[in-house]
This record gives structure tokens, C-alpha cells and sequence, in this order.
């Protein structure tokens, strides 16, 4: 039978290296503190109350969850677990402290030790505990070999023998916890339904939202939980007074094992939102944690469940919870915003999402695939705003002279069409506008026009990055260099991990002839994906302005190798060939775009770069005019781009400049 005598001045638990301050709450580990989030701490609290015993899951759900809360429990217990390990370099394999007991719970097998302080010092909250004056190491190797004396023997819990010893100062306090909990789930409102809510200790200014965990156990649903983190993060980024870095930067933590605390740190953000997706049938439930880093605290957490029809609205509602938790001031414009209701059909939404998946691949072959679900998600619901946004950025980015392998002419109407449509459907969406904007700047070339669609997206939502990617491009077209910058700033801190964003950096900064900070930030990128080709043929164009001939011919050699000869890229080559004085090699470049256009599309501002470095104006300016008779939106890029320079007093280039309606 298990004594239950009272002991006095009880307050530390030690077991092997480390130490509980009940009356703190507080893990130490050799007299240093361990960060470690609430709800470990109090299974690890529940655990050594008991040692030896086993604790079933149920009676873990009953001390830290109230009855009537509405929670994916396993997933919340098994994640709590899992960080309480970690921190304690245990294993459910090979356990030193932490046994899992299959189907019924947990025992924790380590020997345990009371420490009883002697003197009222002793109880000072946040004093640390002295190695020296805690009980020697007795059977456990584990156990720290510290020696010293010591104030008064301990009371050891072991597997053979158990002695629980409660005194009532720890009663005082247990009593004075709960009195708080009380008094501040009154103050704060707490909604019956959440599992805890908190206030923040600081006011929460930033957060990233992490990938959903898909807990079908179906990988083919991995679009789906995406899809949910990604609609998570767009009701979140509306909201203007708090900085949510956007779904590129998120993803790259997608099954990562960093610490909470480490990828905050790491982000720059005071929050962190994380939660897990289960989709059965045509219903779907999110589960959703706040933790906030500084404290390492669970603000709230809260599960929500709806008709797969009414997804976008059960999206609202959990950012809506999420914004009251940490009580910043909404706008008017945000609690409308928040207030929008949209429904889509599911078979549409399920579409989209898988659009959205392949979008965000950016491959040629992936854009086309997600072109195929967006139409599919377009025809299962014509007034889906948002799948014909997707299919404009689609047609857009295959157009692009940078890719170079559909006629501009040919995909524009398609763009323009699907912009057009968007913004007819819900003109309230950063991204419809955004879309339109980019089909107004990159085809039409009404630059008025696509200055006000990038401004009014980003006032639609200031965290979207690519609305400020996208107005940055404008301001450099515009030669607006350093509002330009200063926009793409913005854009890669709301997406710092974002190679395309991060290589957007750095072609700006070559574009406003800033050299040496272009080569580092180009490198940067290339080391965050050695496979992204584009910032190896701005690396090339760099050294090429640098007059550094050797490494702009190595860097753009290697790149056309990796590239399978692409157009864009050996039309970079050709001109540096060119402009270092080899000719013959040069005219080879001109050979083989002109090949390659017998059998593909190779946009003529290719073949004008070319010309341009071989120093023939009157070549250059031709297959410009063919360039701009194609509508190929490398010439949007012909009032700054540095390799058209020599071409800047002819009254030819002035005047197609003009025609573009360029302010010269």
C-alpha cells in the first residue's frame, strides 16, 4: 500500500540530472533552467506525483482538460509527449524516465528524490538549486555525481518502494494556482469550449502559421491539409495590424522537428500557430494551438468542425478566435473582412486546392496540371473567385519571357480573361486584384492601371507577399529603384524563407546597378536551392557588369548545362561572349536560338540581347520591334535593363520606349 504521510518543506523533485520546482513551475536540468511548455510540464508534473504507477491516458485527459472540452485529444496528449521526451533526451524505445504502457498509459520508471530546503531562503522562488546541496547519486546511473552535504536527508520514491509526500504548503499552493485559473478565466472570458486560453504576456505583433498535420493517414489528402494551412494563413493576413509570414516560408518547417521556441526565433515572430486537419466524408475538423514564444505558453486552443461547404468560413472563425486571443484592434475593414461568408461547392474547393498544390511547384508541366484543376474547380462552381485567380498567375507565369515557352500573344487574352473575371466575382480579394494588376503591368502595359490593382491588393491585405513582390517589379520597370527596394523588403520578410523571394532581392538590386549587394544576395538564394536556376543567370549578368568575364562565362556555362540549354539562358551567354570579345561563340548563341525556334518559342527580345552585346543597333533594334510586336514582357524591363544601355541615345530605342509610354 502507498504511504501518504505529509512531509513539511517539500517544494523540489529531482530525478537523474534533473529537477522540478513545484512551487515555480519550473524544469531545471544541472541548476539551469529548460524552457518547456505547459502542458508537458504538467503531464510531467501528474507523472512524478506517481512514480512507478501507471497513469492511463484518461486520467492525463481528466487533469488537463476540462470535461466538457471539445479536442483531438490523442493528437494533443501524443504531441505534449513527444516534447516532454525531447526535452528530456528520452525515448519511448529505450525509456530512462518515461514508459509507455500499450493500450493503457504511461509509468515513469526513474527514481525519484524529494528535497526538503531547510531554511526560508530556500523557498525563494527563483532561486536556483545549488548542485551541492542536493542528495548524492545512488542507484541510477543517470543520476548526477555531484557531492556535498546536505541540509536534510530526501525522501526517495523508487519502483520497490513509494513514498508520496505532500505537505500543505504545497497544498497552499496547488490552492492558489487554481484561485488564478479561476480569477483569470473570469477576467479573460475563457469560452467554455477551449481547452485553455491565456493572455499573452506581451502584445503579439507577429506569427507564423505551420503546416497542419493530415491526420486521415492518407498521404494522397497531404494537398488538402495544405490547402486548410494555406486558407488559415490568408484569413490571418488579412488583418493589417499584425505581420503573418506567408504559406513558402511555413511550408519549409512541414514535418520539421525544430522546437517551437527555435523556429520563432529563427522567423522573427512572437507566435506560433499550429494544428492538425482531419477530413472524413464531406465534413472537416481543424484543431488549432496558439503557443506564444517568449513564455512558451499556450494562449488557446480549440477545435472546429463543419460541412467541407462551408470550409472558408469555418477558416474565418478559427483566425477570428485567434485574433480575440491576442487582442489586437481590428479595423472596421478587418472584422468585415473576418465577417465574410463564402461558400463553395466542395467538389470545386477540393479542386482548387489541388490547383494550388501544383501551382505552387512553379514547373512548367506543374503549371499546366494545376491550369487542368483550376478549370475543373471553375466548371463544378462558375462563381468561384478565387480558381480563376489561379488560372490568370498560370497563364501569366507560362507567358513570361523568363520561362519562354508559350507565345506571350498567345496566353495574354487567357490571363486577362480569367483576371477580369476574378475581380468581377469578388473584387475584395488581394488576390484577384493582385492578378488583374499583373495582367495590366506585364500584357497590357497600362502602367496607371497596374499601380493602382498592386496598391488596392495591398490594402486589401498587407501581408500578401506577392502582391509587394509584384509591385516591386512595377516600381523597377518604372526605374523607381529604391521604392523598389524597399517593396521587396517587405515582400521577403513576410516570406523569408522563400527562394523565389530572396532571388527577387537580389535581381532587384542588379536591376538599380547595385552590384556587389546583388552577388551576395544571389548567392544567398542559390545556397537556400542550388537547382533554382534564375538567380544563376542573374549571378552571371552581375559578374558580367562587374567586367568579371571569367565567372559570368562559368556561372551562365554551368547554368545552361543545368538548364538544358533554355532560351533565356544562353541568351545571357551569347551576350557575354559577345561583350568579353568572342564572337564566333556569340554568333553559335544566335544559331541555336534561331534552331530552337523552328521546332519551340523563343521570345526575339532573346535574340535582341544577343545582338545587343555584338554591338549591331540596327539587329538589336529589329528583333526588338519583333520583341514588342509579341507583347514579350522582357520589354517592360527595356527602360532599365543595364545590357540595353548602349542603346540609350538612339532616337529608334527612344521612340519604342515612348510608344510603351515609358516617362523618359
Amino acid at each position: 500500500m502507498i504511504s501518504e504521510q505529509v512531509e513539511t518543506h517539500f517544494r523540489i523533485v529531482r530525478f537523474g540530472l534533473f529537477e522540478v520546482d513545484l512551487e515555480a513551475c519550473e524544469l531545471r536540468k544541472k541548476g539551469v533552467r529548460i524552457k518547456l511548455q505547459d502542458q508537458p510540464l504538467h503531464i510531467l508534473r501528474v507523472l512524478i506525483e506517481r512514480p512507478g504507477e501507471i497513469v492511463s491516458r484518461e486520467e492525463l485527459r481528466h487533469r488537463l482538460w476540462q470535461p466538457d472540452t471539445f479536442v483531438d485529444f490523442d493528437h494533443s496528449l501524443n504531441t505534449a509527449m513527444m516534447r516532454l521526451r525531447e526535452v528530456l533526451g528520452d525515448s519511448s524505445e529505450n525509456p530512462r524516465f518515461i514508459e509507455t504502457v500499450p493500450r493503457k498509459g504511461y509509468r515513469f520508471v526513474a527514481p525519484v528524490h524529494q528535497i526538503r530546503p531547510e531554511t526560508p531562503a530556500d523557498f525563494a522562488g527563483t532561486q536556483e538549486v545549488n548542485q551541492a546541496t542536493l542528495p548524492p547519486a545512488t542507484e541510477s546511473k543517470d543520476l548526477d555525481q555531484s557531492t556535498g552535504d546536505v541540509a536534510a536527508a530526501p525522501t526517495t520514491w523508487t519502483k520497490k518502494s513509494y513514498q508520496i509526500s505532500l505537505f500543505p504548503a504545497l497544498a497552499i499552493v496547488v490552492i492558489l494556482v487554481l484561485l488564478t485559473a479561476i480569477v483569470s478565466s473570469i477576467f479573460f472570458r475563457l469560452r467554455p469550449d477551449s481547452i485553455f486560453a491565456y493572455a499573452p504576456s506581451k502584445p503579439i505583433t507577429s506569427l507564423v502559421v505551420l503546416p497542419m498535420e493530415n491526420l486521415s493517414g492518407d498521404k494522397s489528402q497531404e494537398y488538402f491539409a495544405d490547402g486548410m494551412t494555406d486558407e488559415l494563413i490568408a484569413s490571418l493576413a488579412r488583418i493589417s495590424s499584425i505581420r503573418v509570414l506567408s504559406r513558402t516560408t511555413a511550408m519549409e518547417y512541414k514535418d520539421s522537428h525544430e522546437s517551437l521556441g527555435k523556429i520563432a526565433r529563427d522567423l522573427g515572430v512572437d507566435a506560433v500557430v499550429e494544428g492538425t486537419v482531419l477530413r472524413s466524408g464531406d465534413r472537416v475538423r481543424i484543431t488549432a494551438e496558439l503557443i506564444q514564444v517568449s513564455t512558451d505558453r499556450h494562449l488557446w486552443a480549440d477545435t472546429y468542425e463543419s460541412p467541407l461547404d462551408d470550409v472558408l468560413t469555418l477558416q474565418n472563425r478559427v483566425a477570428s478566435a485567434i485574433v480575440e486571443q491576442i487582442r489586437i484592434q481590428l479595423t472596421s475593414q478587418d472584422k468585415t473582412r473576418l465577417a465574410s461568408r463564402r461558400l463553395v461547392k466542395p467538389d470545386a474547393y477540393e479542386d482548387f486546392l489541388k490547383g494550388l498544390f501544383y501551382w505552387n511547384k512553379r514547373s512548367r508541366e506543374d503549371l499546366l496540371k494545376a491550369i487542368d484543376y483550376f478549370q475543373l474547380a471553375i466548371v463544378k462552381d462558375p462563381q468561384y473567385a478565387l480558381a480563376y485567380a489561379g488560372l490568370a498567375d498560370c497563364y501569366g507565369i507560362l507567358g513570361a519571357a523568363i520561362v519562354g515557352t508559350v507565345p506571350t500573344i498567345e496566353v495574354a487574352p487567357k490571363a486577362e480573361a480569367a483576371a477580369m473575371k476574378a475581380v468581377e466575382l469578388d473584387d475584395s480579394l488581394a488576390e484577384t486584384q493582385t492578378a488583374l494588376a499583373t495582367v495590366q503591368f506585364n500584357y497590357k502595359w497600362d502602367w496607371k492601371a497596374a499601380e493602382r490593382g498592386f496598391r488596392r491588393a495591398i490594402e486589401l491585405n498587407p501581408n500578401y507577399a506577392t502582391a509587394h513582390q509584384r509591385y516591386s517589379l512595377y516600381l523597377t520597370a518604372m526605374g523607381r529603384r529604391s521604392e523598389s527596394l524597399l517593396e521587396m523588403e517587405r515582400a521577403r520578410s513576410l516570406d523569408p524563407l522563400s527562394v523565389s523571394m530572396n532571388f527577387s532581392l537580389g535581381w532587384r538590386l542588379y536591376m538599380a546597378r547595385e552590384y556587389d549587394r546583388a552577388i551576395v544576395q544571389l548567392n544567398d538564394a542559390i545556397e537556400m536551392d542550388p537547382t533554382f536556376v534564375l538567380p544563376h543567370i542573374v549571378l552571371g549578368q552581375a559578374y558580367e557588369q562587374k567586367e568579371d568575364y571569367a565567372k559570368a562565362i562559368a556561372e551562365l556555362e554551368k547554368t545552361a548545362i543545368m538548364s538544358h540549354q533554355s532560351p533565356p539562358v544562353i541568351a545571357a551567354l551569347g551576350h557575354v561572349y559577345a561583350v568579353a570579345g568572342r564572337i564566333n561563340e556569340a554568333h553559335k548563341i544566335l544559331e541555336e536560338l534561331q534552331s530552337e525556334s523552328q521546332t519551340g518559342y523563343v521570345s526575339p527580345f532573346y535574340v535582341a540581347l544577343v545582338y545587343a552585346g555584338l554591338k549591331d543597333e540596327s539587329r538589336t533594334m529589329e528583333w526588338l520591334e519583333k520583341a514588342y510586336a509579341d507583347r514579350s514582357n522582357s520589354m517592360v524591363f527595356a527602360n532599365v535593363d543595364p545590357r540595353l544601355d548602349n542603346l540609350r541615345s538612339d532616337p529608334k530605342f527612344q521612340h519604342l520606349l515612348e510608344r510603351m509610354k515609358f516617362a523618359l
